[in-house]
Formats: C-alpha cells, sequence, structure tokens
C-alpha cells in the first residue's frame, strides 16, 4: 500500500485530531533561572508536534530545552521553517497584554500553507501561547520601551532528505525580555540609518516576501554586513531598475511628503507579494485614514487642520530623491514589532556604479528624529500596546 493510501486509509479508522488547547499539559521546571536572564536560557517552553497518522498531539508547556531533531529532517535540509514575532506588555493595571495577537496566529496559518506544512487552528494556538505567557509572566520587563518577545515557530520534522513538503511538525513558542531594538534610536532626536540595495533582493514578484519565513532573513545577513561596514544601521531593500523600495531591514517603510497644495501624503508600498503584510503596518495605515477620515477626531493627537493623504503604491528612491532636493520629504520611517515606530534619518544610494559613489538622501531640515507624523503614530501604538488607550479591540488581555 502506497504512503498517502497509507494515510487516507488510517484516517477513515482513526479521525486525525485537530489542535486541541483544552489538551494543554504544564510541567513546572524544579529550578527557576535567575534574573535578568544568562544568554537564551529561559525556563519554559511550549511545544506542540503533528504526526500524519494521529494529527496534532497534545501541546505542552514544560522545561525551555534543546529539540530533538533527526538530521535528515525536513526543515534543516529544505528550511520549512516559519514564525511570528509577538510581545506581551505589562499595563499600567498590572495586567499582561497582547497587541492584536489574532493577526499573528493568521499570519503564521498563512506562512505554514505557503511552506506546505499541516493546518491548525489559529485560536487553539493562541489559547497555549497566553498559557506559556502567563507561566512565564515574571520574565515581563516592567522598564520603559521593554517588553516580553514571543517566538511561534514552525517547522517541517519529517526525517527524509527527499525532496517535497514535511509532513510532520513541530510547532514550539519560547519567550525573552527584550528592551528597544535600535538601543540609540529616540522618537525625539535620533533615528537610524540605511544603505539602499538592488543587487540583492530580499523577495521577488511570485516569491515569498510576503510571508514569514526563515528563509527570508538569512539572505540579508551579508548585506547588513556591508551596510554596516560603510556605516549604515540597517538596508533598504530595492527592486527592479525602477529602485522600488520594499522593506527597510526587517520592517515596513514609510515616507511622509509635503504636497503642493499644502497637505500631507504618507506613502508606504503595496502587499503586492514583495513585502510583509506588517501588523503593526496595518495599524499605522489604520489610525492615519481614521485621521484622514474625520480629522477633528484627535484619534492621533494630530491638528484637525492637517490634511493627510494616506497611500500604498510603488515608491522608488528617484522619487525619493526629487521629493528630498525639493525640500519636500519631510520624514521616513519604519515600522514593526521590533521597532514599534524608528526615525529613518538618511538613505544611502549608489549613484556612480563603477566608482561606488553613496550620496544620502536627508529629511527636510536635517531631521534625525520623528517628525510629526511617526511621533504621532509610535505615542498611539505605545499607549493602545501598553493598555493605556483601547481602540477596537486590539489590545488584548493575556488571560
Amino acid at each position: 500500500m502506497s504512503t498517502s493510501a497509507e494515510l487516507q486509509a488510517n484516517s477513515n479508522l482513526h479521525p486525525i485530531a485537530p489542535l486541541d488547547a483544552s489538551l494543554l499539559t504544564i510541567t513546572r521546571a524544579e529550578t527557576l533561572k535567575p534574573l535578568p536572564a544568562p544568554g537564551y536560557a529561559f525556563d519554559h517552553m511550549l511545544v506542540m508536534e503533528y504526526d500524519p497518522l494521529r494529527g496534532w498531539l497534545a501541546p505542552e508547556i514544560k522545561p525551555y530545552g534543546p529539540l530533538p531533531l533527526d538530521p535528515s529532517s525536513n526543515c534543516l535540509q529544505y528550511c520549512s521553517n516559519v514564525f511570528e514575532g509577538m510581545k506581551a506588555f505589562l499595563g499600567p493595571d498590572g495586567k499582561l497584554r497582547l497587541f492584536r495577537p489574532d493577526k499573528n496566529m493568521q499570519r503564521l496559518a498563512v506562512s505554514a500553507a505557503r511552506m506546505g506544512l499541516p493546518t491548525f487552528d489559529p485560536d487553539e494556538v493562541l489559547k497555549c501561547i497566553k498559557k506559556l505567557v502567563a507561566v512565564e509572566e515574571r520574565w515581563v520587563p516592567t522598564e520603559a520601551g521593554h517588553s516580553l518577545y514571543i517566538r511561534p515557530t514552525m517547522i517541517g520534522t519529517k526525517p527524509s532528505i527527499k525532496v517535497g513538503p514535511s509532513s510532520n511538525a513541530m510547532l514550539y513558542a519560547l519567550v525573552l525580555p527584550v528592551g528597544p531594538y535600535f538601543p540609540t534610536a529616540s522618537p525625539t532626536d535620533a533615528g537610524v540609518s540605511l544603505l539602499a540595495v538592488g543587487e540583492q533582493v530580499r523577495s521577488w514578484p511570485g516569491g515569498t516576501g510576503g510571508f514569514k519565513l526563515g528563509l527570508n532573513y538569512s539572505p540579508g545577513f551579508v548585506p547588513q554586513q556591508r551596510a554596516a561596514e560603510l556605516g549604515y544601521d540597517q538596508v533598504l531593500w530595492l527592486l527592479g531598475d525602477e529602485q522600488k523600495v520594499t522593506e527597510a531591514g526587517a520592517a515596513n517603510f514609510f515616507a511622509v511628503i509635503e504636497r503642493e497644495d499644502g497637505g500631507i501624503l504618507v506613502v508606504t508600498p503595496p502587499l503586492d507579494g514583495t513585502i510583509l503584510p506588517g501588523i503593526t503596518r496595518d495599524s499605522a495605515l489604520t489610525l492615519l485614514r481614521a485621521h484622514a477620515a474625520a480629522p477633528s477626531s484627535g484619534i492621533l493627537g494630530l491638528s484637525p487642520t492637517l490634511a493627510i493623504h494616506v497611500e500604498e503604491r510603488t515608491l522608488g528612491v528617484p522619487e525619493l530623491t526629487r521629493a528630498a532636493t525639493a525640500g519636500r520629504l519631510l520624514e521616513c520611517f519604519g515600522v514593526g514589532t521590533a521597532v514599534l515606530v524608528v526615525a529613518i534619518e538618511r538613505i544611502g544610494h549608489v549613484v556612480h556604479p563603477k566608482m561606488h559613489t553613496i550620496e544620502d538622501i536627508e529629511m527636510r531640515g536635517g531631521l534625525k528624529g520623528l517628525g510629526q507624523v511617526g511621533r504621532a503614530l509610535y505615542h498611539k501604538l505605545s499607549a493602545l500596546k501598553e493598555g493605556r488607550e483601547q481602540y477596537s479591540g486590539w489590545s488584548v488581555l493575556c488571560e
């Protein structure tokens, strides 16, 4: 009997078990590690496994430690690895909150499907993650600007070097306390610098740039090193002869340009499959459009007379250069789970490839921190994530 026929026959006799959070078991570590954390060794982790004959096994929270993997596992041979990035915040009421975690779980499921990994119920995974955060509550930092980072990961564990999707999988999550992603950046007076890179690409049309896969990030390590050697903090990924902007490092890119009519244009690249559909990006766009529709609402704390126009469209280095030359490039910033909202103070781009001449695009007035739009988003998103404010149920108690 073939493997596929065997699986079908078995599933007819024994229905495949869905992922069920009610079966979660918790085994507490006998000895807790000292605070602060020594490296990446924390107390507990969440682990759940998928077997093609039995379905999802009971999830468990157990002491943090190495994972048992066969050397021929699909994830080691063909990089069938997907992940998410989330944060838990301690609110002023002492309660833990997650920010739009349902979106993270939906994106994890979409990424897993793109890699041919087994399906799962996002809500059940989220229930287990909330339990893990509750177990690891003592690791949640109390300092301003700090949080508990949550890394759900799904890997293909089928022991075979045959090229193809993995029928076996492991979904696990770990947590660790983190501070600011760019410690030297400040919303008020310091940003980061980017080196525009187009000869090496992060993603391409029809590729996997719109999914959160491990294989999307490692090819960026060498360009990032080159950018650092030239004095830049991160890479601005370009695509094609038009030098289309895709992402700023691992963040979504926004530019704020003064219009000829005195209004302000906020533009970000579209979700065309080459960039990650960031949750912070979606949140920023939602808030900006809410202000644009009703400036007097005060949703972002901006002047009710400030006319904002929001566009998701192709944005290239030539347009940024023209706007900067005309004195109309007010600010650029990146948004994402790790950075929240970070100012981009200059963008280096090669103007003479043969001579390797690099010129910097700078913001109007030599702006270093966030401008009025980026600063408004930073404060609003911070308040929402920490539970000081509420909007559309985005801030979710971790109970």
